[in-house]
């Protein structure tokens, strides 16, 4: 499966742009928090899901924090009525630093916050009704799901992809390159499955791309556009538990792993050999060149080419 990140700075014209995602051929259109600019991404959601007829949608991701479980289950069947069998769920934890400024909450247990409400959003849209009290959730409520809309999680070590195997119906990375997720994350993925006796969900991989024939100016881009996540302690781990040194910033061999980049054939090519590698999807993320609407129209192009 193939799809395609989305950024606009409204929620009509992140509408416009999942439509323009589905009129190129893009199998799937996938929102950051922040992609319709101050705009909540659920209701942005439904409203391209009304509007369009056949690309999946999710979301990648909504922070546990913000919500509790049963807003979780409510928006995603409120969702999946404007778009039956095409909307993922998508949730997770964060950082320390967002929850902390964003929600004044205090970062405590992480993984179990993301089990409890993995445990808790599932049991509610596929049986109607949970009852389980935890650390971070208290919940005894029933509802009437419409479909069992799948609950996919973010992960960026080892434990969260562990976790994702055991309980999540997908996980999804972000910024981690190729070497790492099938050297270390995969593998995490495959044993969290292995424990709960089910079949490994898929890894969903967030992949850079630049429809552009010059390596040294997409490398250019990447380090320009991405290089925030070199100070931050979390992916600074990751990156090391990959081989790379990321304490003066991204290095060509790590870009050479992360991003891909060349002419459209050349991109459908390279996001091939990511799902070749075991990824069951990838999210292409355009980078943006001087031409911001010409490097999404042939990054979507480059995505359906792939998709073949």
């Amino acid at each position: 499966m193939y799809g395609v990140a989305i950024g606009a700075s409204s929620g009509p014209a992140c509408v416009a742009r999942i439509q323009q995602a589905e009129a190129a051929g893009v199998p799937a259109a996938w929102a950051t928090m922040g992609a319709a600019g101050a705009a909540d991404m659920m209701p942005v959601l439904a409203a391209a899901a009304a509007q369009t007829e056949r690309i999946l949608l999710g979301n990648c991701i909504v922070h546990t924090w913000s919500r509790q479980p049963l807003t979780f289950a409510e928006e995603a069947i409120a969702v999946d009525d404007f778009g039956p069998g095409r909307f993922r769920l998508g949730i997770g934890p964060t950082t320390a630093f967002l929850v902390e400024r964003m929600y004044g909450r205090p970062y405590a247990k992480p993984l179990t916050n993301l089990r409890e409400y993995l445990h808790t959003v599932r049991t509610l849209l596929r049986e109607g009704s949970v009852k389980f009290e935890g650390e971070h959730v208290s919940l005894r409520w029933r509802i009437n799901p419409k479909a069992p809309v799948p609950v996919m999680a973010s992960a960026l070590q080892p434990k969260s992809y562990a976790l994702c195997g055991e309980l999540a119906d997908g996980a999804i990375s972000w910024m981690s390159p190729l070497t790492y997720l099938t050297q270390i994350a995969l593998p995490a993925l495959q044993r969290g499955a292995a424990s709960a006796g089910r079949e490994p969900p898929p890894l969903v991989a967030h992949v850079p791309v630049a429809v552009n024939t010059d390596r040294d100016a997409a490398r250019a881009m990447a380090r320009e556009q991405l290089g925030m996540y070199a100070r931050v302690p979390n992916y600074q781990g990751m990156f090391a538990a990959a081989g790379h040194d990321v304490a003066d910033g991204y290095s060509d061999e790590l870009l050479d792993d992360l991003v891909v980049s060349g002419t459209e054939a050349e991109v459908a090519a390279g996001l091939r050999r990511w799902i070749d590698a075991g990824m069951g999807e990838v999210i292409a993320l355009p980078l943006q060149g001087e031409d911001r609407e010409a490097s999404i129209a042939t990054a979507f192009a480059a995505v359906a080419q792939a998709a073949g």
